[in-house]
């Protein structure tokens, strides 16, 4: 007999979102293992100081120590952005940044009780707009403020790529960029 396979929970529309700035770098990663393990990543693969991916390995190797008794067991994903990485975001020549992605963990608005300890000195984390329920409108006025006044990550910098909207009750992610699209008008 075929196993029965049911219809998956479907996730309600108005439930909390994280709306945060999407940082345009390149994506990486970081997994601490229980046994010890270290391994730095790109999105698509592991990554080592001899097969680098804009320094970012080269950078964690430097801080491992430090990212090691900050970041603590686990995979750690963010951004590595700055000079020489798409935008630049306007930092000085050779600065480079890696800003954490989960903001309920590290960022202003963290989970205290869950998560006490700050974040390592040596990265950032993704800068949030707005906390709270769902709203298309929320979402149109966020992106709309980041192009206005220029980019939360890089203040002064006025090229901002745009948002990422994190629906907590889906657990996904969705993308809004300023110039693609069209200023909150591709939905």
């Amino acid at each position: 007999m075929e196993e029965f396979v049911g219809f998956p929970k479907i996730a309600r529309l108005s439930r909390e979102i994280i709306i945060t700035e999407k940082i345009d770098g390149t994506n990486a990663q970081i997994l601490i293992g229980e046994n010890g393990e270290w391994l730095v990543g790109s999105r698509k693969q592991w990554i080592t100081p001899e097969n680098d991916n804009h320094g970012f390995a080269a950078w964690a190797l430097r801080h491992k120590d430090e990212l090691i008794a900050g970041l603590g067991v686990g995979r750690h994903f963010g951004e590595w952005w700055g000079s020489g990485i798409q935008r630049g975001y306007g930092l000085s020549k050779g600065e480079k940044r890696f800003s954490l992605f989960n903001t309920n963990r590290w960022g202003y608005f963290r989970d205290k009780e869950k998560y006490p300890n700050d974040k390592p000195d040596c990265c950032y984390v993704v800068p949030v707009l707005y906390q709270g329920l769902f709203d298309t409108e929320c979402v149109k006025i966020e992106l709309n403020g980041l192009e206005r006044r220029g980019s939360d990550a890089a203040p002064g910098f006025m090229n901002p790529e745009g948002i990422v909207i994190y629906h907590t009750a889906a657990n996904m992610m969705f993308k809004k960029t300023i110039k693609n699209d069209e200023k909150g008008k591709g939905e």
